[in-house]
């Protein structure tokens, strides 16, 4: 994952932005997804324990160690990063001319 922000994976080290490709960004979201009209309650109670667990720092030490960041965001702002990502990408594979067969 390269981001706006450096990574606590290699402390000291600057971005790609920061190294001479200002704008450069590249994000990897892994994320759970509930079925769709999962009741909105269902939804804010297992985004609280799911972040709960990821704030744990015997948890967030361990996806360290396999090279991953953890967040633990909001519906919303899980929503927005995806909009957000799917606008990007869909931009690159429109310019490109890439299909999906």
């Amino acid at each position: 994952m390269t981001s706006a922000q450096p990574s606590v994976l290699a402390p000291g080290l600057p971005t790609v932005a920061a190294s001479g490709l200002p704008g450069y960004e590249s994000v990897s979201l892994h994320v759970i997804f509930a079925p769709l009209k999962t009741p909105p309650a269902i939804i804010n109670r297992l985004n609280q324990e799911m972040a709960h667990i990821l704030r744990q720092a015997d948890v967030k030490e361990k996806f360290l160690n396999i090279g991953v960041e953890t967040v633990g965001s909001s519906p919303d702002e899980l929503a927005a990063a995806v909009k957000v990502e799917l606008a990007k990408w869909g931009k690159v594979m429109r310019d490109a001319g890439i299909r999906a067969d």
